[in-house]
């Protein structure tokens, strides 16, 4: 089985939004003519009511049972990776920008992501159920568990505010337009199960719009000129290696609990990864009006399609030693019973 290049025009969007607020910051920044802290708000409510028309409660309940599972993913999105995010913030202390810091802190603190999780483990042939109820699960525990990690590290007096504020606004953003959607599936279900790739496409379109609006402040008050490539440098370095040692440690657990290869896979897919989709929406939210708002974005921005690559890879080399293992299972069945 051949991997071949695929051209991901979401992956470009974000380089191309992230140009046109270096050219053109003015009307998305604070107070611009395109009005984002409107739209914004607006923007983040409509990707969670499509996510509420797109969401099968009858699908999740396949995965609900096996409880285990789903703890030890939820203990690596939000217990693992964040005491390794409050770490590296503490440590990096003096030697990365305090906005930098902040990013990597949220990374870490953010939920795991929903389709490409599930996709992934499609791919490599193991326990989708698992992965779907996880993904979807970690969602919701992150609108609450997301302000409180960045809480503890970070003094309530900067820009994000009072953890009860940010928590309230997510629930009213994210959680009351998820609730509405899943309410409107007893109208919109059948269109929204035909019509996946559309609804998929304006979430992604709206995401980039978010992204423009979150580097415009940035670009306008010169945050870049002050750290640029020093910057960049560090996120990737430093995205490589957080993705390395979760990794390495999630597969240690599994393999320590003796899962399954279809269990290790979910669990490894949906204990890695951190959502662009819901965090680029909390971001808005927890950190309205702070101009460095776009190099507080560049570690999950950086370590969103790292993650894709690199699961990617590891999903297809899995699916071909699985098929490997069934063709010989079935050479070996033949073979039996021509003796």
């Amino acid at each position: 089985m051949k991997t071949k290049f695929r051209f991901d025009w979401f992956m470009t969007g974000m380089a191309v939004a992230v140009l046109l607020a270096w050219l053109f910051p003015d009307p998305g920044a604070d107070g611009g003519s395109l009005q984002p802290a409107l739209v914004t708000n607006l923007g983040v409510a409509t990707i969670f009511f499509l996510h509420g028309i797109s969401l099968s409660l009858s699908a999740l309940k396949q995965g609900m049972l096996q409880w285990q599972q789903h703890l030890l993913v939820q203990s690596c999105v939000f217990l693992l990776f964040p005491i390794i995010g409050v770490s590296l913030y503490f440590l990096s202390s003096g030697w990365l920008p305090e906005s930098l810091r902040m990013g990597f802190l949220f990374l870490c603190a953010l939920p795991s992501t929903v389709s490409t999780s599930v996709a992934l483990t499609a791919t490599a042939y193991g326990n989708v159920p698992i992965a779907l109820f996880s993904a979807t699960i970690s969602s919701l525990i992150g609108v609450a568990l997301t302000p409180m990690w960045m809480g503890i590290a970070v003094d309530s007096s900067q820009p994000q505010g009072s953890l009860s504020h940010i928590v309230l606004s997510l629930f009213l953003l994210l959680v009351i337009p998820l609730i509405a959607g899943q309410m409107a599936r007893h109208w919109l279900g059948d269109w929204g199960n035909r019509n996946k790739k559309l609804i998929n496409n304006v979430d992604r379109i709206i995401i980039l719009f978010l992204v423009y609006t979150s580097f415009c402040d940035s670009f306008q008050m010169g945050i870049w000129t002050r750290y640029g490539l020093h910057a960049v440098v560090w996120t990737v370095l430093l995205s490589l290696f957080l993705f390395g040692l979760v990794f390495f440690l999630v597969e240690l657990i599994c393999r320590s609990l003796k899962l399954s290869q279809a269990d290790r896979i979910a669990v490894l897919f949906c204990g890695t990864k951190k959502s662009l989709a819901t965090g680029i929406p909390m971001s808005q939210v927890m950190f309205s009006g702070n101009p460095a708002l776009g190099l507080i974005l560049l570690p999950i921005m950086v370590y969103h399609p790292m993650q894709l690559i690199i699961c990617g890879i590891l999903a297809g080399r899995w699916a071909k030693d699985y098929e490997r293992t069934v063709v010989h299972s079935q050479k070996t069945d033949v073979d039996h019973q021509i003796q």
